[in-house]
């Protein structure tokens, strides 16, 4: 039974309440017409945009903050805050130049001092900022002048360009973050983005007004309100009672009911981000033979079918299809069989099994609990006897960092650029705090990969790399990810491959 908290229980009744009454929440009055209300899982880890990496955050901080290089829907670079960019041929420095036209919500106008601050001085200042493992090979960031700058490296960074697209790469105003100070610009965020955030309840809500001097031209909305959900059934009674227009990761039988009453318009859109297995080296699971049993015991299409109406994708290695790391002739399969040969060797069976934990969330990505729950079984069966700790989302990255997660965390590994260096290069490299494999091997190979300035040998690299890890179960990669997103039917949004709902691109249709 699933245990719901006071505030949850509180949203449900609220909820129930509205629908009983037969009352729906203003959605398509005047004032609704360029306002909007969506249901999210999770909040921000701060208002700090550097201080904290999470995938769901992004689009949040989309909302008040630009990054040096965007993406288009199809996941290609493209100018932002940067108008050009060169990287060198040996990846030891990049040019940029600045737009001349970007203020910040304060009204004053952003600087190359801006990147400075944000991808250097910040750093070398010590905050806490989680930008300062990604940009620790920063020697200097040159002013030029007010519109160009030059990146220094102290060793080669091939993927500084989609970096500066990636998590944590925001520009904060030098200006303002001095003036304030961390706590009080966390308290009061400024940033270029096409909306100045106006209210803040921590895990509650935000509400957000529009940048009118926005340097892409107003949004098309004046006013967003986002409704941090976190329990997935509350989402769901939240669009379905309209009290929201929008949500996202709800389970995937519940969004393809809920398109099917003919009042909302559900979908099921693959992502770049890859639902997997992270492995410790040791435990249970400084056996390689236990490792590799518990790979070959995952039915990933029963997975797939059973959860995403077939939708996601089976992986064998951490790369989506058709993102450059994917090894298209590689696999793990199912195989039930090798995987009790695999533990009889070290000498478990299903009357003698293994013993081991995996940790998982409930209502972080869409049937994470269920497919949690289909692993206990399927393991079972082999001879691999696991207990199921459920974890909130944000007590995943304080687990991690402390290397205190069990032999297995099922999680999905966000990558909004495709870049096999932020899919398996992040999660093995033994100088990150993002794995929670130690093992000596691969970490050599991962290294050097990071520092090969040549795009044609990286990424072959990155795709052997990709192999030999799963090989050696250092990852367990299980399915591509899918987002289900509900909204009602005239409430539009671009949508991007990775799964960002930019608030920018909201907008009603003319009635």
């Amino acid at each position: 039974m699933t245990n719901l908290n006071r505030r949850t229980a509180l949203q449900l009744l609220g909820v129930g309440a509205l629908v009983a009454a037969g009352g729906v929440p203003l959605a398509h009055g005047t004032e609704a017409r360029d306002s909007a209300s969506i249901a999210w899982p999770s909040d921000v880890p701060s208002w700090d945009p550097n201080q904290r990496f999470g995938p769901d955050a992004q689009p949040l901080f989309k909302m008040v903050f630009d990054q040096p290089v965007g993406q288009n829907p199809d996941l290609d670079l493209v100018p932002e805050l940067l108008e050009e960019w060169e990287l060198s041929d040996d990846a030891m420095e990049l040019r940029f130049r600045v737009r001349d036209d970007v203020v910040f919500h304060d009204g004053t106008k952003m600087t190359a001092e801006d990147i400075r601050y944000t991808f250097f001085e910040r750093i070398k200042a010590g905050h806490p900022i989680d930008i300062a493992n990604t940009w620790r090979r920063v020697e200097d960031i040159e002013v030029l002048s007010p519109t160009e700058g030059v990146m220094r490296f102290s060793a080669p960074m091939p993927t500084a360009p989609q970096w500066l697209a990636f998590q944590g790469g925001f520009v904060v105003p030098k200006h303002y973050m001095e003036e304030v100070g961390l706590e009080g610009f966390r308290e009061k965020p400024v940033g270029t983005g096409p909306y100045r955030l106006v209210e803040y309840q921590m895990n509650s809500r935000m509400v957000f007004e529009r940048h009118d001097a926005y340097w892409r031209g107003p949004a098309p909305l004046k006013r967003i309100t986002i409704e941090v959900i976190k329990e997935s059934s509350a989402r769901v009674a939240a669009i379905q009672s309209g009290q929201t227009d929008l949500t996202i990761n709800v389970p995937v039988r519940e969004a393809e009911r809920l398109g099917e009453s003919g009042d909302l318009i559900a979908e099921l859109n693959p992502i770049t981000r890859v639902i997997l297995l992270q492995v410790r080296h040791d435990l249970a699971f400084a056996d390689e033979n236990v490792r590799l049993a518990a790979h070959y015991a995952i039915d990933k299409q029963a997975l797939s079918k059973a959860f995403y109406g077939g939708a996601a994708v089976p992986l064998s290695v951490m790369a989506p299809p058709g993102t450059p790391g994917d090894v298209a002739d590689f696999e793990i399969p199912y195989d039930p069989e090798k995987a009790k040969a695999l533990l009889a060797e070290s000498g478990f069976s299903p009357d003698n099994p293994v013993k081991l934990t995996l940790a998982a969330t409930n209502g972080h990505f869409p049937s994470d609990f269920d497919i949690a729950r289909a692993l206990l079984q399927m393991w079972k069966k082999v001879g691999i006897e696991a207990e199921l700790d459920v974890i909130e989302y944000a007590k995943y990255f304080e687990l991690n960092r402390g290397d205190k997660l069990p032999e297995a965390t099922l999680y999905s590994w966000d990558n909004a650029t495709g870049d096999p260096e932020i899919f398996t290069g992040y999660m093995l490299n033994p100088e990150m705090p993002f794995s929670s494999w130690k093992g000596d091997e691969p970490g050599p190979q991962v290294l050097e990969l990071f520092k090969e300035p040549d795009y044609e040998k990286r990424i072959a690299g990155y795709r052997d790399l990709n192999r030999r890890a799963s090989e050696m179960g250092a990852v367990m990669p299980l399915l591509q990810s899918v987002q289900t997103l509900v909204r009602k039917p005239d409430l539009t949004y671009e949508k991007f491959g990775n799964g960002w709902v930019l608030g920018r691109t909201l907008e009603w249709d003319a009635e």
